[in-house]
């Protein structure tokens, strides 16, 4: 017993020191976040409880920020936007993309070469992406221009000009965009799965289908949920889109929390309304972070 208690003791510190070379490179990683990123996020909080104009000053109003920002249309408006542009890209984004990841690990010809065109447009920043896809949805010479000139002279196609449907043209070039990086990390997830599970399936005759939706994707889940993450935090703070596209309009149709805080905080130098607005975004972050957190690390201890 005794002899066991000396053991332990003896492996603790190796414990410790293991991968210490690691761990050092890692501190200036670690204090820039504590550092910046919670220690700007703690001073963001604070100050969105106070009347900070074009200056942060420390005059607190309470909640007062807060109770303004939600009687705000225009920050009504940008969370029903958010709303259908988060919850679409997140169905539409996930099922485009694993689509293409399962046709692709098929084995087909010139896989290398499909992979590239689809991950393309994800090299590209969202301002070019933006841009091209107003130049696509321009009804003077985008794709109703063309089709018209093709001898339909009734077509009509103009979401960024539709205050109703602007949210959904914005959506075309963030589908565009994304779906190729979603592609991958799901062909990765497929490429793990053990080739012997694909054998057995097909020796029991289960179809190809079946085998994807009640085993496969299964086996998938923390593929799954860290995408769903990736794409969460994408789209809370999607603003480049918007910009490039519509600016937020027709009117405030096309309005989203990012650009909000952005037109508070520089444009009507009010960056107590800013610090309001960026704080809900940040709670918004926390939503899907902390779930994705228990669900890969507590789920792990409670099962372990």
């Amino acid at each position: 017993m005794a002899q066991n208690e000396r053991l332990a003791q003896n492996r603790r510190p190796t414990k410790i020191f293991r991968n210490l070379s690691a761990k050092i490179a890692a501190i200036p990683m670690v204090l820039t976040a504590l550092g910046i990123f919670v220690g700007c996020s703690i001073w963001t909080i604070v100050h969105s409880f106070t009347g900070s104009k074009l200056l942060p000053n420390t005059k607190w109003v309470g909640f007062d920020q807060y109770e303004r920002l939600w009687a705000t249309k225009r920050w009504l408006i940008s969370i029903e936007n958010l709303f259908v542009y988060g919850v679409c890209s997140l169905v539409f984004s996930l099922l485009i993309g694993f689509t293409l990841a399962a046709l692709l690990d098929q084995k087909i010809r010139f896989e290398s070469i499909f992979r590239s065109i689809f991950l393309y447009p994800f090299a590209l920043s969202f301002i070019v992406t933006g841009l091209v896809w107003q130049w696509i949805l321009n009804p003077d010479f985008g794709v109703q221009s063309i089709v018209r000139s093709i001898g339909f002279e009734g077509f009509t196609f103009d979401p960024l000009y539709n205050s109703d449907i602007v949210i959904f043209g914005i959506l075309f070039a963030g589908l565009w965009q994304g779906t190729g990086f979603v592609m991958v990390l799901m062909l990765a997830g497929l490429r793990g799965i053990d080739e012997e599970v694909w054998k057995a399936a097909r020796v029991d005759g289960i179809p190809i289908w079946k085998t994807y939706i009640f085993i496969v994707i299964p086996m998938m889940r923390p593929v799954f949920i860290t995408t769903l993450v990736i794409i969460a935090a994408g789209i809370v703070k999607v603003y480049d889109l918007v910009v490039a596209q519509t600016s937020g309009g027709p009117g405030l149709a096309s309005e989203v929390p990012a650009k909000y805080v952005f037109d508070y905080m520089f444009a009507a130098q009010n960056l107590g309304q800013g610090f309001a607005g960026s704080t809900m975004m940040l709670v918004s972050v926390l939503v899907v972070l902390i779930p994705w957190a228990y669900l890969e690390f507590g789920g792990k201890k409670n099962h372990g």
